[in-house]
């Protein structure tokens, strides 16, 4: 035994911080660190977290599987950049900011625009990137002194640099669509930033009246063709959840192949609310959306407030009546009802109007007007059912009541604000992503780019081959400002009239000057308009008029920038490159442009996978990565979403507290199988990475008490003893199959060999085996503690990628950092297959052994002769090479030659052996006890099964529900199967 210099247990607590600050003062993850000359590169980009942020379990796992690949190839001598970097997150920093200027009684519309991001900024500076310092304590290996932000001044220069061009060509435009719209923030947001929550809401069902007092009759039929209703009406029928809507209809539609209305089609119908005599009337129309069997099978279209229903508008050509103002209260502005409606009426009649007519176009009553949504739904329902047009149904006792389903339905929240988020047709710019999409989509088809697992490829194609125009513009103050100037147009020479109106009416104003400043915008303007007008910018907080002078000879054209920032996914969309310098032709972006692995989550496939690849392919004529791995939803470890309201959200830097970074990283990586959906989360996994940690620990303190010492001169190919020989092939495997399953990006298979490797043959076999050698001294002990020397290195080094701390801590101070330590290349050469087999021969014999007398319910204490029935040649020399080490690893009291009564037989390769346990266990006894657990195991199997078959249980209980039943199934078939071999062996020795 040698002095001890390892602590008797490792403190993650105390080696985490000192660790971390020692690789930082190396620079030891600046880009090309620890890379051979003449290296391929290797380049990953960090999904860019929100600057608001802090560590999720989510990021927890993804930056785990990032840290792994970048540590794994930086060891193997790649030219390796782990880019980091924050997003500025507009509505998000916004929010925080906003409640932070609440907290002393101010509001944002306090301040000008530039006052206003000059306190963001200062937030940031003080309080923003918490992420950052989350990230080093998880280990995370990024070159942190290139760290990038969406708002700095070059990912700056390369969005402005990226409108302009895409405008010049075309791709970007401004438009009026349906968007979703947060009222609270009174600005667009993505499908991403919407939650669909299912909350308890109605179905009302109402009369349309058809003009004039017309009837038709209406027949409906079973499946047969059997006429179950028959009856004369002067109305369709429709059933909605959002009443107020009714106001804006466009149209009532119909399934083509929808008998029943048949007779009305191109008829007009009456919408039953407003003043009686200023009724709108609608057409009935035919359309693919109406579902026949769903309702009623008609439809009113609201294209205005509506995804399905704009599509039908679109098609129709049925205009899109804009109901509510920014804050999803109904309008307002505008004529009296009376006259708004007259022009409604006359569109129907033939006459034409331009989208912007339409859309200035009120047909909210006089008496709703500026009433919040949801009370103006009340009234509404109020006076329909009042006047009768409710569709009527009884009662329990027979009494005629209003039709109202009470049902779950699915509504839209912001993920932010939390209110129902209203869809809205609104003037906003828009990205040609069809066009764009093009390239991508053929660079996924042929194999540029491939998705991990490649059943994502599915997802990719559905969103591209579907795509529709990408809304790019946000009503914030925060984020990059939409590069247009707006002026009026002129004709021959001199303003529009029409356009002569305030700056805020920006909608209206059609002449556009896109710049990458205010100084191009100005030259731009100034060709434009000529020589006769002097051109000046108005200011975000001026309210001038665009083409009035100050005085009779002062021709002044006033131009105002665009108040829009663009969407957040912009700027993320041109990540891969502008973090590397673009538009600049930087050392870096010729170096590490493309990256190689993107790791994420497959909710943005669409939102940012996707745009970059457009982005990439647009402007740099190259993919961004050759592979997209898409990692696992992280659950509880029942396989339900982590949900606050729940309250079984995991906190990953309560597990790093509690269990240290390493036992969280492995227990992440050794779960992440590649094309499972669901990573299972619970702390006792963590627990269980915390063990092996421990293990590995524990081990290492062994081979130093016995003087096996790390970076010892030791050569793994040299003739050895068999058990040496065995570990060193065994190392070799593992080495091989890590590589591989990295290389394949399955990371649990990574893991878990080297779990398997570490565990089983280094601690529970190798150093078992090796204890009789140290005792026994000489050649052998020395060579022992080489090689142990050897392969725990070789551990070390195969497991930092996964568990950075623990192995930098017990690798020491030596010329180099592990971090920087050598990935081994050796493989298959360095197995030895004699050795393999004695040694693989002789733990199976150990194993049965115990087996036997763990099933037969052997005193632990107990030893007991082994009797040797039958043995080879090659089966006799292991059983003599390692009598000692099976007499005291199977607690073995002598060999014997021949058979025993009562004995349980052991077969191996080359050898019958056999355990007499007769007088040892009651076998009578122990037969009863196993057929008891037996026959448990068969009802609780047969129970299982029979819920598994049950397609009612299948359709209604929850997936993770389903999956449990699923994993007690194979546990107890598992059971079932080792009591039955048991009860065999028992019936062996009768």
């Amino acid at each position: 035994m040698t002095e001890e210099t390892l602590p008797k247990t490792f403190d993650p607590a105390e080696a985490e911080p000192r660790i971390a600050a020692m690789w930082e003062a190396a620079n030891a993850f600046a880009a090309g660190a620890n890379a051979k000359p003449g290296a391929e590169s290797f380049c990953i980009v960090i999904p860019p977290p929100n600057v608001t942020g802090s560590l999720h379990i989510g990021h927890a796992l993804n930056n785990t599987l990032q840290d792994v690949l970048i540590r794994w190839k930086r060891m193997q001598g790649f030219d390796v950049l782990w880019q980091p970097g924050l997003d500025h997150a507009g509505i998000a920093t916004q929010m925080v900011v906003e409640r932070e200027l609440a907290k002393t009684n101010q509001r944002r519309t306090d301040f000008t625009r530039e006052a206003f991001a000059a306190k963001v900024w200062e937030w940031k500076a003080q309080s923003g990137g918490t992420i950052v310092g989350q990230l080093k304590r998880l280990g995370a290996s990024c070159d942190w002194s290139r760290e990038r932000f969406t708002m700095d001044e070059g990912l700056s220069a390369a969005v402005l640099k990226v409108f302009v061009t895409l405008y010049e060509k075309g791709l970007i435009y401004r438009g009026k669509r349906l968007v979703n719209w947060d009222p609270k923030f009174e600005t667009a947001i993505s499908d991403l930033e919407v939650e669909n929550i299912e909350v308890d809401g109605h179905m009302w069902h109402f009369k349309y009246p058809l003009a004039g007092g017309e009837t038709y009759e209406y027949v409906e039929k079973d499946a047969e063709g059997n006429v179950t209703l028959r009856e004369t009406r002067d109305y369709i029928a429709i059933a909605t959840t959002r009443p107020e809507t009714m106001l804006g209809d466009g149209a009532v539609a119909v399934h083509p192949s929808d008998e029943r209305y048949a007779p009305i089609v191109g008829k007009l119908c009456e919408i039953p609310v407003g003043p009686k005599e200023h009724r709108r009337l609608i057409p009935i129309i035919t359309d693919e959306y109406p579902d026949p069997t769903f309702g009623s099978g008609a439809v009113k279209i609201t294209g205005a407030h509506d995804f399905n229903d704009y599509g039908v508008a679109k098609r129709n050509g049925i205009p899109c009546y804009r109901l509510m103002d920014t804050k999803a209260a109904l309008r307002a502005d505008g004529a009296p009802y009376a006259e708004e409606a007259a022009k409604a009426q006359r569109f129907v009649e033939g006459a034409a109007f331009t989208e912007a007519e339409i859309d200035a176009i009120n047909l909210v009553p006089d008496e709703y007007r500026g009433l919040d949504r949801f009370e103006a739904r009340k009234r509404v329902v109020a006076a329909i059912t009042e006047e009768g047009l409710a569709v009527m149904m009884a009662d329990e006792e027979g009494n005629p009541i209003p039709l109202v389903e009470k049902k779950k339905i699915m509504q839209p929240f912001g993920d932010r604000s939390k209110v129902v988020i209203e869809p809205m047709l609104t003037d906003q710019w828009f990205v040609d992503a069809a066009a764009l999409a093009k390239a991508a989509t053929e660079a996924v088809k042929d194999r540029r780019t491939s998705f991990a697992p490649e059943a994502w490829e599915k997802t990719y194609f559905h969103w591209m081959e579907n795509i529709e125009p990408w809304c790019i513009s946000r009503q914030l103050w925060w984020g990059h400002q939409i590069p247009v100037w707006y002026g009026p147009r002129f004709e021959d020479g001199v303003p529009s009239a029409v356009e002569n109106r305030a700056l805020e009416s920006v909608q209206l104003i059609p002449e556009q000057f896109c710049a990458m400043s205010e100084a191009e915008a100005l030259e731009k303007a100034r060709a434009y308009y000529g020589d006769r007008w002097r051109v000046a910018v108005a200011s975000a907080d001026e309210q001038r008029k665009f083409s009035i002078g100050e005085g009779p000879d002062d021709r002044i054209v006033w131009i105002k920038r665009d108040p829009d920032v663009l969407d957040t996914w912009f700027s993320s969309a041109l990540w891969p490159f502008s973090t590397l310098g673009w538009p600049e032709e930087t050392p870096e972006l010729a170096r590490y442009y493309k990256t190689d692995v993107l790791v994420t989550g497959n909710d943005i496939i669409f939102f940012w996978v996707a745009r970059m690849m457009m982005m990439g392919l647009e402007f740099l004529g190259e993919v961004p990565f050759h592979t997209v791995y898409i990692n696992s939803i992280v659950t509880d470890a029942k396989g339900k979403k982590m949900s606050k309201s729940v309250g079984n959200v995991i906190d990953p830097l309560d597990l790093i507290d509690r269990y240290g970074a390493d036992a969280v990283r492995f227990t992440l990586a050794s779960q992440e199988a590649q094309g499972r959906r669901q990573l299972r989360l619970g702390e006792q996994a963590v627990e269980a990475g915390r063990n092996f940690v421990t293990k590995l620990w524990n081990a290492a303190r062994f081979a130093e008490m016995n003087g096996a010492k790390g970076g010892a001169a030791f050569d793994p190919a040299a003739k050895l003893l068999p058990l040496n020989r065995w570990i060193v092939g065994e190392t070799a495997k593992t080495r091989m199959a890590v590589d591989r399953a990295l290389t394949e990006l399955r990371f649990n298979d990574a893991a878990n060999a080297l779990h398997a490797h570490t565990w089983r043959v280094f601690c529970d076999w190798y150093v078992e085996f090796s204890k009789p050698l140290f005792a026994e001294g000489g050649a052998a002990a020395e060579e022992t503690r080489a090689a142990m020397g050897w392969a725990l290195d070789q551990i070390l080094l195969m497991l930092h990628p996964i568990t950075p701390f623990v192995t930098e801590a017990l690798w020491g101070e030596r010329a180099k950092p592990l971090v920087h330590g050598d990935w081994p290349a050796y493989g298959a050469e360095l197995i030895d297959e004699a050795a393999a087999a004695e040694i693989d021969w002789t733990i199976r014999l150990i194993e049965e052994i115990r087996s036997v007398r763990s099933e037969m319910g052997v005193n632990p204490g107990a030893k007991l002769p082994l009797h040797v029935l039958e043995a080879e040649p090659a089966a006799r020399a292991r059983l003599d090479a390692n009598a000692a080490l099976i007499a005291r690893l199977a607690r073995i009291e002598g060999m014997a030659e021949g058979p025993a009564q009562g004995a349980a037989t052991i077969a191996l390769p080359g050898a019958v052996l056999a355990l007499p346990l007769a007088g040892v266990i009651d076998v009578a006894t122990e037969r009863a006890r196993l057929s008891k657990a037996a026959q448990k195991a068969e009802k609780e199997i047969g129970g299982i099964r029979a819920k598994l078959s049950n397609e009612k249980f299948l359709a209604a209980a929850p997936e993770e529900v389903v999956e449990e039943q699923r994993e007690r199934l194979e546990a107890a078939a598992a059971e079932a199967a080792k009591l039955s071999a048991a009860l065999a062996r028992l019936d062996a020795m009768s």
